[in-house]
């Protein structure tokens, strides 16, 4: 009888157990989707989860939607989305074509799919766009309906490969400087108005009045109806317009050309943003990417801005209307996104005075942007921005700063701010109140950027000094370094400046500001 050796029949023993289903023992828990967003997470933050949307499915083309570029769609996609809130939620397919179409308004448990070869294209009528009550720039005000709004809904949805288009360039004023002579003359011979002071074209006299009267693109003192509608033009719209919503999903889509700003998540909880295209021409104004606007749990990944004004922005209301709406932008994940042209690659304010806290950015990318991380905002905004971890950022030519803080923002672009020679200036304390904004504990580690007109710019308030700011691993190539001004309690570690010119390093009325634990005074 042949002996079995010892060591073999313990290989088949614990093959056996291997192979027996373990009745009785705990299953381990399956892996949620974002969970790797969650490991050594600096804040607490629910798990965000997809939006729960009913099997039910329906073809646009079922309600007489025809996609020829020609038919305006509007009342298939009303009916559509009627048909489908009426059974409780479902799929509305978008499938191949052009779909023009005017405002369209969704509802709770709707996922609105539009597939790769479908392009949805707003017509820019005014007409179809009436003008609405609503919150831009942080103050309560009215605006033209948005080509794609939802106010108050739960579980919904815009997925599916294809494109929204908002036709953006009909409504838009375009500066002279920003054009080429043939995009110019183009823009010229298709009507409008002209502004030859201010060197810029408008879609029409209605625009004109309306900026005339106007603060940072919001009408100022009441208005009649009649007024109102005389500015129609001028109350261009968000496109993608969603508040106060809850379980929100934006996925696999491409949203370009938009009126005002691209996408403006309001007071909404639990959103996910992933994998979503995002552009606008380089030029228009107002042409945000992404503003995320007093927002509770949210994750933006993988996403890509390439836009005219700032590419991922995070909001909370403007001076005394966002003081007293007090929600803060809160607990929301940032990762694996890239900016291309941009005012700013990730962007905090101006419109920060409900506060922002618990925000995490990593492993993104800003080709080419004004300011790569850029932190704005100015006396009269109340509010206290903190608990900002951001990690792992890589840029090319940044025209302006790598990191920007700036007390002082005044409306412009850091790039005509720069030109115009705003900068660091001696200025008088203010008494604190509820109007002086906070910037405080936020932490930046290993950033890298290979070109950029000064390195680092912190311009604080001398009543409310930039506070606690941690800098660790960072390589920067510029033409100048840091300037630090109004700030405390500044920590700078293994960062590495390579100007071309001039001092790594100028501090002026600060304090507690050290580089590689030495303190740093100029």
């Amino acid at each position: 009888m042949n002996s079995f050796p010892l060591k073999n029949l313990s290989l088949v023993l614990l093959a056996i157990l291997v192979s027996v289903p373990s009745f009785g023992v705990k299953k381990h828990r399956e892996a949620r989707e974002f969970e790797y967003l969650y490991k050594n997470l600096p804040f607490e933050m629910p798990y965000v989860e997809r939006p729960v949307i009913p099997a039910t499915s329906v073809s646009i083309l079922d309600f007489g939607g025809v996609g020829d570029g020609v038919t305006l769609n509007t009342e298939a996609f009303a009916k559509a989305i009627d048909h489908l809130s009426q059974k409780g939620g479902g799929h509305l397919i978008v499938p191949a074509g052009i779909f023009l179409t005017g405002p369209i308004t969704l509802k709770s448990s709707i996922d609105l799919h539009i597939t790769s070869n479908a392009i949805i294209l707003f017509d820019p009528d005014l007409d179809l766009y009436p003008i609405i009550n609503t919150v831009f720039e942080g103050l309560d005000t009215r605006r033209c309906e948005s080509p794609i709004n939802g106010e108050g809904l739960n579980n919904i949805s815009i997925t599916g490969g294809g494109t929204i288009d908002g036709a953006g360039d009909a409504w838009r004023a375009v500066k002279r400087s920003k054009l080429t002579d043939s995009q110019w003359n183009a823009k010229v011979a298709s009507g409008g108005v002209l502004n030859d002071k201010k060197n810029c074209w408008y879609p029409d006299e209605g625009f004109l009045k309306g900026e005339k009267i106007s603060d940072m693109n919001v009408p100022v003192g009441e208005l009649s109806d009649e007024q109102w509608n005389e500015i129609k033009s001028f109350l261009r719209p968000v496109m993608i317009s969603l508040r106060n919503c809850e379980d929100v999903l934006l996925e696999d889509v491409s949203f370009q050309n938009s009126p005002c700003w691209n996408i403006h998540p309001l007071l909404c909880k639990k959103v996910i943003i992933k994998n979503i295209t995002v552009r606008n021409p380089w030029y228009s104004q107002n042409g945000d990417g992404i503003d995320i606007d007093s927002c509770e749990d949210v994750i933006l990944v993988g996403s890509s801005f390439d836009v005219g004004d700032d590419g991922i922005c995070i909001k909370s209301g403007k001076d005394e209307d966002g003081r007293r709406r007090g929600v803060p932008c809160k607990n929301l994940i940032v990762d694996d996104c890239i900016v291309y042209h941009g005012h700013g690659g990730f962007v905090v304010g101006s419109e920060m005075s409900g506060g922002v806290e618990n925000i995490k950015v990593s492993n993104c990318r800003f080709l080419g942007t004004d300011v790569g991380l850029r932190f704005k905002s100015k006396r009269g905004r109340g509010g206290v921005v903190r608990n900002i971890y951001i990690n792992d950022i890589y840029m090319t030519n940044i025209i302006t700063e790598t990191i920007l803080f700036d007390l002082f923002y005044g409306g412009k672009s850091a790039v005509e701010a720069m030109e115009d020679g705003d900068g660091i200036r001696k200025v008088e304390a203010m008494k604190v109140d509820e109007t002086t904004p906070s910037f405080r504990d936020i932490y930046i580690k290993n950033v890298v950027c290979n070109g950029a007109a000064r390195a680092m710019y912190f311009n604080g308030l001398p009543e409310m000094p930039i506070s606690n700011i941690n800098i660790t691993d960072c390589t920067i190539s510029s033409t100048t370094g840091i300037e630090i001004s109004y700030s405390e309690k500044v920590k700078l570690n293994n960062v590495n400046i390579h100007p071309k010119k001039g001092k790594a390093i100028i501090v002026t009325d600060s304090k507690d500001v050290l580089m590689d634990g030495k303190g740093v005074n100029n």
